[in-house]
């Protein structure tokens, strides 16, 4: 099954289709042809491969009189799969055949041993034709550590935080993307944030926690109030149970009582409102389908405080019963 990270990745790319494009140009140093709108098409392609050649997503670019110049087969990959040299051929021949235009291979590789990987030419046989897959990967995503081009850029600085939040200048790049998500969203901030810190190895990890911790204590505000909460909360697979047993549950609920209570009746719809949308957008984006059943209890669910606790159990799980627990 994709991971959450795997599909956000994706959804970065479909709701930003000219990311592509532009990164192939700017990146890659490719001659994109000149082009006047780019859109996702990957529903076309369930009749043009089986079901076990589908690719992640399939962009078109058409030009001012609507012609196609270009077809974009994009793929996000996490680790090696041998399985992927054979597929992706496939993808640029039938998608070229049908559409009639040329047809690249875009690969989203976070990890450089993948990126190195993806990048090898796939020979078709005897040496007698190729495929080359376009690699976004380390070597080509550029460390942002300036907050100001990171709010610019902000699906950019992401790919910059995952490609390089491990390295020397880690804490920098992901101090970076993380104020610039602060523009976004409740749900685009918070998978934007898991996808980051699912990337980190422990001692960065350690390493932003005990800045987060220090900037607190120093009274700074690192980042936007917003994804302050969410590094606090979250540190949110890594906020080890002996913290959150420190918190008395009377003080708990108090606090709780207390925000409620000033807040009217519209107000506290709204918000419920909300966080269930949150929350559905945050299941699809990991890939969990709902049963009727769980669809209902989460529309009749009015307590805000477990509104919260499913939209945290997203991050991570693999099944609707882990969320709604």
């Amino acid at each position: 099954m994709p991971t959450l990270e795997h599909n956000a990745l994706v959804e970065m790319f479909r709701e930003h289709p000219e990311l592509a494009p532009r990164l192939l140009a700017t990146l890659l140093h490719v001659e994109v042809p000149p082009h006047a709108s780019v859109a996702v098409v990957e529903s076309s392609l369930d009749q043009l491969i089986p079901v076990e050649y589908r690719a992640d997503l399939v962009l078109e670019l058409r030009d001012e009189r609507d012609a196609l110049v270009l077809a974009i087969v994009l793929e996000v990959q996490r680790d090696v799969d041998p399985d992927k040299k054979y597929s992706w051929p496939a993808y640029v021949a039938v998608v070229r055949a049908r559409k009639r235009c040329g047809t690249i291979v875009l690969v989203v590789a976070p990890d450089a041993g993948v990126a190195a990987w993806a990048a090898e030419n796939i020979d078709l046989g005897l040496g007698r034709g190729h495929v080359a897959p376009l690699v976004l990967g380390p070597a080509v995503v550029p460390e942002i550590t300036d907050p100001a081009d990171a709010e610019k850029e902000t699906e950019l600085a992401v790919l910059s935080a995952v490609a390089h939040g491990n390295g020397p200048s880690g804490l920098t790049v992901v101090q970076a993307a993380l104020a610039a998500l602060g523009r976004l969203d409740q749900a685009h901030a918070m998978v934007y944030f898991q996808v980051i810190w699912n990337g980190l190895r422990e001692p960065m990890r350690q390493a932003l926690e005990a800045l987060v911790m220090e900037r607190q204590i120093e009274g700074e505000a690192t980042f936007p109030p917003s994804l302050q909460r969410l590094i606090d909360r979250g540190k949110l697979e890594g906020m080890r149970e002996g913290e959150l047993k420190g918190m008395r549950e009377g003080e708990l609920k108090g606090m709780r009582e207390g925000e409620l209570k000033g807040m009217r009746e519209g107000e506290l719809k709204g918000m419920r409102e909300g966080k269930r949308d949150t929350l559905l957008r945050l299941l699809a984006r990991a890939g969990i389908v709902l049963t009727e059943d769980e669809s209902a209890r989460i529309q009749a669910c009015t307590d805000v405080a477990t509104l919260d606790r499913w939209i945290e159990n997203v991050l991570g799980a693999k099944t609707a019963t882990e969320v709604l627990s």
